[in-house]
């Protein structure tokens, strides 16, 4: 029986990361199927010499044993919604798996998923023995990239899982947060405030985890020392503050002799002065306030580290 072949060349750059899953999915080559041989001729070599695959190996989907598929160890969701995997379940059992997985080969025959965990999962609790699977050759690091940047797509991740999918980037494959934004299409400010949010206690940490404390939340309390951000943590959980109230709390722990003043009313802010303010705020990732008289004034950027200021001085223009 023939093979159909396909030539396909090999692209050795890599492609950037951070523009979908299909940049981060080089193909698989098969086996080059063997041709008779004829009479050597001396010709010169080729520079890019084209692979030989067959249409099989060019991203169709295989069905694959689910007992031969381990779990993908660079997972970085840690917490899946049963609710939600009861109802893919469901769904699987009526209609099967609609979008494949895409798993790497390992040794003895068995594979490891890159991506589509829960759709490995649902298949089981629906009794399903196989699987549809697309299979790629791809490096740790790429695996890892491929499973961050799925979740991050679908915007699965609390922060905590962020934090730590990004710190196992930079700890294990060396990444820069510059890189880190560049391959996951963040920006550098927010990654580095998502890497900050490690700083926390480990309670508080679980507090974010569980949601009853936001990014927002936490990013206010990282402000305090850290023996002061558990009870702080608690009293905001407590109260229900919203993140504006959390942000009057912690100045007023960090400024308690202004307690004992009489506040004076804020002055009204131009609206111009304001729209400036939120957009550099949002372009940093930082608080900015703006103070403006008459045409004159400053402007204050508070910063939380050295990765902070760094941002800032990068923002800026600086080194």
């Amino acid at each position: 029986m023939q093979t159909e072949i396909v030539a396909v060349k090999h692209d050795p750059k890599r492609r950037a990361l951070g523009k979908g899953l299909e940049s981060l999915l080089p193909r698989r080559p098969a086996a080059v199927v063997p041709a008779v041989q004829a009479e050597a001729v001396a010709e010169p070599e080729p520079v890019a010499a084209p692979i030989a695959v067959t249409k099989a190996e060019l991203g169709k989907p295989l069905e694959i044993e689910l007992d031969l598929i381990s779990r993908n160890p660079f997972q970085t969701r840690t917490h899946f919604d049963q609710e939600k995997l009861h109802e893919l379940a469901r769904s699987i059992e009526a209609s099967g798996v609609v979008q494949p997985i895409v798993v790497r080969e390992l040794p003895e025959g068995r594979y490891q998923l890159v991506t589509g965990e829960r759709r490995w999962l649902a298949s089981y609790e629906a009794g399903k023995t196989h699987i549809p699977a697309i299979v790629r050759h791809v490096s740790d690091e790429q695996a890892m990239e491929m499973t961050i940047v799925e979740n991050l797509q679908r915007a699965d991740l609390n922060p905590m899982e962020q934090a730590r999918a990004y710190m196992r980037l930079s700890r294990d494959f060396q990444m820069t947060q510059e890189a880190m934004a560049t391959r996951t299409g963040m920006s550098r400010a927010a990654v580095s405030n998502f890497l900050r949010l490690l700083k926390l206690p480990e309670d508080v940490q679980r507090r974010v985890e569980a949601g009853e404390l936001s990014f927002g939340h936490a990013k206010i309390l990282l402000g305090l020392d850290a023996e002061a951000i558990s009870a702080a943590a608690q009293k905001v959980v407590a109260l229900s503050m919203s993140v504006r109230q959390t942000e009057t709390y912690v100045q007023g722990l960090l400024n308690p002799e202004a307690k004992v003043k009489a506040e004076k009313p804020e002055p009204i802010q131009d609206a111009n002065v304001k729209a400036m303010q939120d957009k550099l705020q949002q372009s940093l990732g930082l608080r900015v306030k703006i103070e403006d008289k008459d045409g004159k004034g400053k402007v204050i950027i508070e910063y939380g580290g050295v990765d902070d200021f760094g941002a800032i001085l990068e923002k800026l223009g600086g080194e």
